[in-house]
């Protein structure tokens, strides 16, 4: 690394700031109505391991008073294990030369202002990018129980997330965010711009209202599938329940600044290590199938996410797919 690396002026004003990121992942909570919860609890191990009652729904039953009394089989109360996972990430090294700053004249520790302030936000969308993963693989994975797919020959709009909505039948109203990337976003702009009527009644727009829900906006990769071969591009668009998905970051956050000789000029390094759990309301992670530590291909492989509850409207929402 060089001094190359830095723009240098004769005479300036650099402030020590880095390019911000394309993604808007602050304040996520509040801008997702809880859809998905960026929490600070941590948990120790691999994974955590919860335990719930199964539904007793089964147990309800018609009696005949006049008939009679026989015997009826029992039904078992019974509990269930849900497990959430704990993924390892790591930021850098970043390197850089004190010299650097000296020659601009600026202070020495800067170079690590800005990286930690990198790692805090590359953190943060890794969070969010991987929790998104792992919630179109689980809902997608269900089938037609909890995703409608019209991408073989139609675009993503009003009526396909719609159509979504409606695997939760009378629970509907409990989903309370669509997660999008902004291409899918700005598409139903166009079409609520194209629906004088409906929604629209003044020159300027400033509310886009989806079925009545919020509207995230990210672009996570997995709301997106270029095309590849015979395959067309897709779009997808999350609907999530409150406590969709759960965040555990534990601040297990391990730091090393390290300043080495050995070259023509000291370099000092910063790298980190990190960890954070998810856990999807109604999905359990396959501790057998999916291990311990996993990769982000086994996150975003559904089979890895099982299903522990016995109806769609107790999971963490549904899923729409659409043509690009």
């Amino acid at each position: 690394m060089a001094l190359s690396d830095m723009e240098v002026f004769n005479q300036y004003f650099m402030p020590a700031t880095i390019e911000t990121l394309a993604q808007e992942v602050e304040k996520f909570n509040e801008a997702s109505g809880g859809a998905i919860l960026l929490t600070t609890d941590g948990f120790d191990g691999n994974f955590l391991q919860t335990s719930f009652y199964q539904s007793l729904v089964a147990a309800r039953r018609r009696v005949g008073r006049f008939g009679p009394n026989n015997e009826v089989a029992s039904v078992d109360l019974t509990q269930l294990e849900h497990n959430t996972v704990k993924v390892a990430g790591g930021f850098g090294p970043v390197r850089y030369e004190p010299s650097q700053m000296t020659w601009l004249r600026k202070p020495t520790r800067e170079g690590v202002e800005v990286a930690s302030r990198a790692f805090a936000e590359a953190m943060l969308q890794d969070q969010l990018n991987t929790t998104i993963a792992a919630l179109v693989a689980a809902i997608g994975n269900q089938g037609e129980t909890t995703t409608v797919d019209v991408s073989g020959d139609s675009p993503l709009d009003y009526e396909t997330v719609n159509e979504s909505h409606a695997l939760f039948g009378d629970n509907s109203s409990r989903l309370v965010a669509e997660i999008m990337s902004g291409r899918s976003y700005h598409s139903f702009v166009g079409q609520n711009l194209r629906n004088e009527n409906a929604l629209f009644s003044a020159g300027s727009v400033r509310v886009v209202d989806i079925l009545g829900k919020l509207v995230v906006v990210t672009d996570a990769p997995a709301l997106y599938t270029p095309a590849s071969g015979e395959d067309a591009a897709k779009r997808r668009v999350l609907s999530l329940v409150q406590g969709g998905a759960s965040v555990h970051d534990g601040r297990d956050i391990i730091s090393n600044i390290q300043t080495t000789n050995g070259r023509d000029r000291i370099e000092t390094t910063l790298q980190v290590d990190y960890s954070f759990g998810i856990g999807l309301r109604g999905y359990s992670w396959d501790t057998g199938n999916g291990g311990a530590s996993p990769s982000d291909a086994a996150l975003a492989t559904g089979a890895n996410w099982n299903m522990d509850v016995s109806d769609v409207k107790h999971s963490a929402g549904v899923l729409a797919v659409g043509a690009a």
